[in-house]
């Protein structure tokens, strides 16, 4: 016997018990943003990578020792995606989207790849929805976005919901702020663990993001972003949280969130809860207002967010049997003559009545069946016996109230 082919590290099946609450929730997703008048946009599962390299920054952990990279047959340096918003900002740019109106607003759902440890709720191969708005620079904009996010999750009775907001201003803001930062971690570079020594060098911004207790300790008093941004970027932020306020979106100001990734802007936010354990971002996000035209496009401000939907699933805690769909008719054909009818009969209920039809291809007893149909949960059960095929008929059974009625085959599509 040959030896078997498992699937990749990172990588996981979702198998039959698990996918009626992968669809009920990517379901669930597609009509909550639609509600607020996005619309979705899909983009290729694999990119130039020149494209993250400007977007994301080569310094960051994605780009230096995540992407999934290589050179094809053609000679090009091509990337599965490991986030979507270069990908969206990339069609936008490519379309000229911006000469079509003044703002467009974008939701999307699909596979991105890292080559990152895999744990809880998160693989190497992972489903990620966010928002994408592009066009209004407005602190209306940013109450919009982040409103949305805390609702989503607040919807599905997601409890502790705890939302971190900070502005790390402009470019400008930000280069006199890492100057002050490095000058301040500086100081400690001895006790300084190997990864945050490379990170002092090449952007002293991701030390806050640090796990170590020691370094925690030092970001606890180290410089305050808030402190060196502008007037305007200040007077944005404080709108913004008047907003959230008026919408009764609680929040927390965490003056060292940055976030990851270099293309970030004036608003950032995280969403988390306590039902992940330590890994406990439901999702992140913020202004990048400058990307667009960095990747070769017009001056536009845009924001969004991204999250995972295996966290979403682990999080949402939902019952497999309360959103997998109840099949509505189990058809029971006891020889050859009534198995024809029966899969004629399910086509035309599937297809005029789009219903839920199952039927019993293994030739089994009719007890066999009808034990098949009630472990299944089916509302009717059609009975296509030599009694029925006599007569031309069949039986349908209440499978909930256990009442029984015959049909004449050709009034059965009509009955449902």
């Amino acid at each position: 016997m040959s030896d078997i082919i498992r699937n990749i590290k990172g990588t996981k099946d979702i198998l039959f018990d698990e996918t009626s609450i992968w669809i009920y929730l990517e379901n669930y997703i597609h009509q909550f943003f639609s509600n607020f008048g996005y619309k979705e946009i899909r983009t290729p599962s694999f990119e130039n990578t020149e494209l993250f390299l400007r977007s994301i920054g080569e310094d960051t952990d994605i780009v230096s020792k995540e992407m999934y990279s290589w050179i094809d047959q053609g000679k090009n340096k091509l990337t599965l995606r490991p986030e979507f918003t270069a990908s969206v900002s990339r069609s936008y740019i490519q379309h000229q989207l911006s000469k079509q109106q003044k703002s467009h607003k974008f939701y999307y759902l699909g596979s991105s790849y890292r080559r990152e440890r895999p744990q809880k709720g998160r693989f190497r191969q992972f489903k990620q929805f966010g928002i994408e708005a592009f066009g209004s620079e407005f602190p209306e904009q940013d109450a919009e976005i982040i409103s949305m996010a805390y609702l989503l999750y607040d919807s599905l009775n997601i409890k502790n919901l705890k939302l971190r907001i900070n502005s790390i201003g402009s470019k400008e803001d930000r280069k006199i702020y890492i100057k002050k930062l490095r000058d301040y971690f500086s100081k400690f570079d001895n006790q300084l663990t190997a990864t945050s020594k490379k990170r002092l060098v090449n952007n002293p911004l991701r030390i806050l993001d640090t796990k170590v207790d020691f370094e925690i300790n030092l970001v606890k008093n180290a410089p305050k972003i808030i402190d060196f941004i502008s007037l305007e970027d200040k007077e944005h932020f404080q709108k913004l949280l008047n907003i959230l306020d008026n919408l009764n979106i609680p929040y927390l100001i965490d003056d060292y969130l940055v976030r990851g990734l270099d293309y970030y802007s004036r608003t950032v936010f995280e969403i988390q809860t306590d039902s992940l354990g330590s890994q406990n971002a439901l999702c992140g996000g913020g202004r990048y207002d400058y990307l667009v035209e960095e990747l070769g496009g017009p001056d536009t401000p845009a924001i969004g967010f991204a999250a995972g939907l295996e966290r979403l699933i682990i999080a949402a805690d939902l019952d497999n049997q309360k959103v997998t769909p109840r099949p509505d008719i189990y058809i029971i054909a006891i020889n050859d003559e009534a198995v024809t009818i029966s899969l004629k009969l399910a086509n035309q209920l599937r297809v005029k009545k789009n219903l839920i039809v199952i039927n019993d291809t293994l030739q089994r007893s009719l007890k066999a069946q009808m034990k098949d149909a009630n472990r299944l949960k089916v509302k009717y059960s059609i009975i296509i016996g030599d009694e029925e095929l006599n007569k031309k008929q069949v039986s349908i059974k209440n499978m909930d109230t256990g009442n029984q009625e015959a049909l004449s085959i050709n009034q059965v599509v009509e009955y449902f």
